[in-house]
């Protein structure tokens, strides 16, 4: 999966404070990332009020979420079988996200503390009709606006 190392090394630059934010959305929206697959839908994380899609750069990444998982929520699954979905990032931010239908990010290696990535759902990141601090956003399908439970 090389493009996912690609997508590490950008990462690591912007941490260290010398990556460029557009190569790294740009390299972001060109990788392919392993999407955890959970009761038929991908796997998410609520946090700050917005539902992130959890993604990975590679199966190492991955793995190490998986682990995490195991040790710190589930020591019963260890054994346990991950499904995943493999997915451009484009198609993440244009896709996935807007049909989510509330204020929604990708997190990419959150089981790295020191190489996790987040993509809010912002404009210039997210379409403008989904970006939390457009002026035209749309309200999510069937709300009034407000978030939906």
């Amino acid at each position: 999966m090389a493009g996912g190392t690609a997508l590490a090394d950008r990462i690591a630059d912007q941490r260290g404070g010398m990556g460029d934010p557009r190569a790294l959305l740009g390299e972001f929206r060109r990788a392919l990332v392993l999407v955890p697959l959970v009761g038929g839908g991908l796997w998410t994380a609520e946090f700050g009020g917005v539902c992130w899609v959890c993604g990975f750069t590679d199966e190492a990444a991955f793995a190490r979420f998986a682990q995490e998982r195991v040790s710190a929520h589930d020591a019963g699954a260890a054994g346990r079988s991950w499904e995943f979905a493999e997915l451009r990032g484009a198609r993440l931010l244009d896709e996935v996200v807007p049909a989510m239908g509330v204020p929604a990010g990708v997190a990419v290696n959150i089981a790295d503390p020191e190489g996790s990535m987040f993509f809010p759902p912002m404009a210039g990141i997210v379409p403008d009709a989904v970006a939390v601090d457009a002026e035209n956003t749309v309200p999510p399908r069937g709300s009034d606006g407000g978030h939906e439970q």
